[in-house]
């Protein structure tokens, strides 16, 4: 009798974990049915910007734009990559219209650089993607946070040095990848002025909340910059891509490489998913109207007080143009 009640146990305890383990499939599965950007838009004649393109969503969006018939400039740190990933796309697009320009978003001379370089020799920009992030302690070349100075610094200067461009170009577009976890960011302006960085500590927990921080500088900006656009043929979207398998979380710490990330990972996307509210900010017809809003899943959603403030937005405009040497 107490075997036969142990074995119905046993059995009992396996259904339960099967129930569980096809329950998490079939939510996970659910999840990661994102929309998709149904744009038919061809981008012949135009020229565009995706910075950190040589992998993730980056890469994607990419290899979308070159399709479609964009020439479209690989503003990249690492030159070795963006030519292997330039490889890429032209033998899968069949455009050769591909090209790399070095940006290092942590030089604010390096975004200068860029700007310079791209003005000179490229006599369009139709739509610039500020993609590029990353998630990583330590200090830019400019004693700035790194992921301040990378995910927002770096991106605000580059968008500022070329929007005269984008307005001779119009209607043009840009198009900065946020996160929903801006949600959970703040902006310390006391911080800022002290440690020219939006927080302090170097621990995995202290990274998130940095990168949380610089999702919500992004939020902000975009709501900024659409202020300071109207009334040109210029307007500008943030999004959040999903939870993405990417490269972003690359130098973390190896505690959450091996314990945290494998399990979050059964529901990270792929990047060609998580591209598509990027292309859908970047080309749907009809959503001029809605510039400085925010989107996710190809929609526009509704965002809490603190990345639609209007103080805090001109403020951190202000203090980034002094970071930037602009004021």
């Amino acid at each position: 009798m107490y075997s036969q009640n142990r074995y119905c146990m046993k059995m009992f305890t396996l259904l339960l974990v099967s129930a569980g383990l096809i329950a998490l499939y079939v939510l996970r599965n659910w999840y990661l049915k994102r929309p998709r950007c149904k744009s038919n838009a061809k981008l012949h004649g135009t020229t565009v910007i995706v910075t950190g393109s040589n992998t993730g969503i980056g890469k994607t969006t990419a290899i979308d734009l070159s399709r479609r018939g964009a020439r479209v400039i690989m503003a990249c740190r690492d030159k070795q990559r963006a030519e292997a990933a330039i490889s890429d796309i032209k033998k899968e697009t069949g455009n050769n219209e591909v090209v790399f320009m070095e940006l290092d978003l942590g030089s604010l001379q390096s975004v200068r650089s860029f700007a310079e370089t791209f003005l000179k020799s490229e006599f369009r920009l139709d739509i610039l993607v500020n993609n590029a992030g990353l998630m990583k302690g330590g200090k830019t070349k400019n004693g700035v946070g790194m992921i301040f100075g990378v995910n927002h610094l770096g991106h605000f200067l580059l968008t500022v040095l070329l929007l005269d461009r984008l307005k001779e170009c119009g209607p043009s577009r840009v198009v900065t990848v946020a996160s929903k976890a801006h949600e959970y960011g703040k902006i310390d302006f006391n911080c800022l002025s002290t440690h020219k960085d939006l927080a302090v500590g170097e621990s995995d927990w202290a990274l998130f909340k940095k990168y949380s921080h610089s999702k919500l500088c992004n939020m902000l900006f975009t709501h900024e910059l659409a202020k300071r656009l109207e009334g040109t043929n210029v307007t500008c979207y943030s999004l959040c891509p999903g939870a993405v398998k990417t490269e972003i979380g690359r130098y973390s710490s190896s505690l959450w490489c091996m314990m945290l990330a494998p399990i979050l990972s059964l529901f990270y996307m792929d990047a060609e998913s998580g591209a598509q509210t990027t292309l859908y900010c970047a080309l749907q017809e009809g959503i001029e109207p809605l510039s400085g809003c925010y989107f996710s899943c190809c929609a526009v959603q509704k965002v809490n007080a603190d990345a639609k403030d209007d103080a805090v937005a001109k403020k951190l405009w202000e203090v980034s143009e002094t970071l930037c040497g602009m004021s």
